[in-house]
C-alpha cells in the first residue's frame, strides 16, 4: 500500500525491546517473530525492518526506511544527514576511555602516547582534539574489551551502560567522551503525500503518547 511508512530497529541488543514498546505504547502493534527480519503492524500502516544498529543511519539517510531508531552515539559517528524527531529518553549509556586497573591515570595527560582501541573513531577523534592530547587511536569494529589483554591497545573507548563489561575485563573507566540515548531519526527524502499523511500521524502518536 501507498500509505505505509517502514521503520528500521535493532534487531537484537538493549534498543530492540524498548524500541517495540515504544511502539506498542503508541498503541502499533507489531510481533515479529524469532529470526525474522521483515514484519508488519497488523493495525496501523506500517512495516518494521530489524537490523544491525550500524546500518540504520544509513538505511534512513538513503531513504530505504522512512524512520529508524538508534543511540546518537551512531547519529553522531556516522555524521549524516539525518533529521532527529524526538530525543526517546531510554537506552542510555556513554562513550568512554577504559584502562586497565594497573594504569597509572590521574588525567588526560597520562594517555599521552596511548594506543586507544575503538568502534567510534570519529567520536574519539573529536574528543582528542578538544583536549589536544596525543593518542593514537586503533580503529576496531568489535570485542574492543580484549585489545589491552592481547596488546593491540593500552586502553579502550567503547559503550559503557553498567560497567559490567569493563569489569568483566579489568578495565575501569577514566574518561567520558560521549553521552548517548536512543532517538527517533527521520530520513531527509521527500515522502509521498499519502506516506506523508501516514508518518505525521505516526510522529504525533510518539509525541502525544510516549514522550508526554
Amino acid at each position: 500500500m501507498a500509505n505505509r511508512i517502514r521503520i528500521a530497529i535493532q534487531k537484537s541488543g538493549r534498543l530492540n525491546e524498548d524500541s517495540l514498546n515504544l511502539l506498542a505504547h503508541c498503541g502499533i502493534s507489531v510481533k515479529p517473530r524469532k529470526n525474522q527480519l521483515f514484519c508488519h503492524s497488523d493495525n496501523f500502516p506500517l512495516d518494521l525492518l530489524l537490523v544491525r544498529d550500524d546500518d540504520i543511519p544509513n538505511l534512513v539517510t538513503e531513504g530505504f526506511c522512512d524512520f529508524g531508531i538508534v543511540g546518537t552515539n551512531l547519529c553522531q559517528e556516522k555524521a549524516l544527514k539525518i533529521e532527529i524527531v524526538h530525543y526517546l529518553g531510554f537506552a542510555s549509556c556513554r562513550l568512554a576511555i577504559a584502562v586497565p586497573k594497573n594504569f597509572p591515570y590521574k588525567n588526560m595527560k597520562n594517555l599521552e602516547s596511548c594506543r586507544i582501541a575503538t568502534s567510534y573513531p570519529h567520536l574519539l577523534a573529536d574528543f582528542i582534539k578538544k583536549n589536544n592530547v596525543a593518542i593514537k587511536i586503533v580503529p576496531l569494529t568489535g570485542s574492543v574489551e580484549i585489545a589491552p589483554r592481547l596488546g593491540i591497545a593500552d586502553g579502550i573507548c567503547d559503550l559503557v551502560s553498567t560497567g559490567a563489561t569493563l569489569e568483566a575485563n579489568n578495565l575501569r573507566e577514566v574518561e567520558m567522551v560521549f553521552a548517548s540515548q536512543a532517538v527517533l531519526i527521520k530520513s531527509p527524502k521527500q515522502l509521498p503525500e499519502e506516506k506523508q499523511r501516514t508518518a505525521e500521524i505516526f510522529q504525533n502518536n510518539v509525541e502525544d503518547k510516549y514522550i508526554c
